[in-house]
C-alpha cells in the first residue's frame, strides 16, 4: 500500500474543492435525474474477506455508472444562456454517457471525444443518448486536444470528467446516500483514477464522519495515485497497462489534495485480481461489474490489505462498485455457440 501517514481527519477550512454544503447543494439538484442505488451484501463473499462488506451498487445507476450524479449536477448548474451552446467532455466511456444523458434530459447538444479503443458497451450508450461523437487517439493528450478545439468550434461547456467541483460535488453524493443506508461503515474502498469519485466520497463522508477510513483502490498497470501518494506530488505515467478501462487517467489539481490530505492509504491490484473479483460479483452477488467497478472488492481480497493496519482496524466496510457497462460479446457468442 502507499503512504497512510498524510490523512486529516477534517475537512474543514483546507480549502477544497467542493466540501459538505456543495455536496448537498447537488443532491437536491440531481435528485430529480438519479436512482438512490441499492446497498448489496453477502455472507459468503464476508466470510472469504473476514470483514462484513456493503456494496454500493452504482451499477445500478441511470447510464450503468456513478458518473451520471457529476455530469447532471454539471449541466443542470449551468445557467440558460451557457446551457444554450451545449456542453463538451472527453471520455473513454462512462463519463461520455453520463454527459449525453444528462445533456438529453437538459434538452441541449451534447459533442462526446472519445478515443477509438473505448469498449464498444460504453461507446452504444453514448448513442443510445444522443450524444454527438468525435473520435480521438487513446492518449490523454489527444482527448484533450479535440476537446479543445470542439470547444473552440462550437462554444460548448466543458464538463470535465473528475477536475473540477460541480462534478466532484456530484460524485460526493454517493457517501451521502451510502452513509444514510448504512450509518455504522467505518471504511470505505473507492476505485481511483481522475480521482473525482473518491474526493467527493472523502469529502462528505468525512465531514459526516472524521473516523471514518477511507481507502482507494487501484491497478497495478495505472498506479499513478499510489506512486503520487508515496512522492508527495502528482506523478504520471507515460502509459497505462490495465483492463479497468476506467481507471486509466491521472489525479488532476482539484483532486490531488482531497488524495494527498485525506485519503488514507492506495490499495494497488493486478488485473488477474480484478477478474476474479468480477467473477466473484456474477456468481455470488448476480451483478454484472465491469473491471473498474470490482477493483473495491479486489482491494478488500489482497493480501496487501490484509497485512496493513487498515484491515485490523476496519470493520464495516462500503464497497463503491462504480459501474456495470462491461463487454459481454465473447460471453453471448459462446451460449450462441452451444
Amino acid at each position: 500500500m502507499g503512504s497512510g501517514d498524510g490523512t486529516g481527519d477534517s475537512t474543514e477550512g483546507q480549502g477544497y474543492a467542493a466540501d459538505i454544503d456543495s455536496i448537498r447543494e447537488a443532491q437536491a439538484r440531481i435528485a430529480p435525474y438519479i436512482h438512490r442505488t441499492p446497498v448489496l451484501s453477502s455472507t459468503s463473499i464476508d466470510a472469504m474477506v473476514g470483514k462484513q462488506l456493503f456494496f454500493k451498487c452504482e451499477c445500478f445507476q441511470k447510464a450503468g455508472a456513478f458518473k451520471i450524479r457529476g455530469a447532471s449536477n454539471s449541466i443542470f448548474a449551468l445557467d440558460d444562456e451557457q446551457a444554450s451552446k451545449g456542453v463538451v467532455t472527453h471520455s473513454s466511456g462512462n463519463h461520455a454517457a453520463a454527459v449525453a444523458l444528462a445533456a438529453k434530459l437538459r434538452g441541449i447538444p451534447a459533442h462526446i471525444v472519445i478515443p477509438r479503443n473505448a469498449p464498444a458497451c460504453k461507446v452504444e450508450n453514448v448513442k443510445r443518448y444522443g450524444g454527438h461523437i468525435i473520435w480521438s487517439d487513446a492518449s490523454i493528450e489527444s482527448r484533450e486536444s479535440v476537446c479543445k478545439r470542439v470547444q473552440e468550434e462550437t462554444g460548448a461547456v466543458l464538463i470535465h470528467p473528475f477536475n473540477d467541483k460541480y462534478t466532484i460535488s456530484g460524485q460526493g453524493t454517493v457517501s451521502l446516500e451510502l452513509l444514510e443506508q448504512v450509518p455504522e461503515i467505518d471504511t470505505i474502498i473507492v476505485p481511483i483514477s481522475g480521482g473525482g469519485l473518491i474526493s467527493g466520497v472523502t469529502l462528505a463522508a468525512k465531514a459526516i464522519n472524521p473516523s471514518i477510513r477511507i481507502l482507494a483502490a487501484e491497478p497495478k498497470g495505472a498506479d499513478d495515485s499510489a506512486q503520487s501518494k508515496a512522492a508527495g506530488k502528482i506523478i504520471t505515467l507515460a502509459s497505462t497497462n490495465t483492463i479497468a478501462d476506467g481507471l486509466r487517467a491521472f489525479l488532476g489539481d482539484l483532486t490531488w489534495p482531497v488524495v494527498r490530505d485525506l485519503v488514507n492509504d492506495v490499495i494497488v491490484v493486478d488485473d488477474t485480481a480484478i477478474v476474479d473479483a468480477m467473477k466473484m460479483c456474477y456468481e455470488i452477488l448476480k451483478v454484472a461489474v465491469e473491471p473498474s467497478g470490482a477493483i473495491g472488492l479486489a482491494a478488500a481480497l489482497s493480501d496487501e490489505f490484509k497485512q496493513s493496519s487498515a484491515w485490523h482496524e476496519s470493520s464495516k466496510i462500503g464497497i463503491i462498485v462504480s459501474g456495470g457497462n462491461v463487454d459481454l460479446g465473447a460471453l453471448w457468442e459462446s451460449l450462441y455457440k452451444q
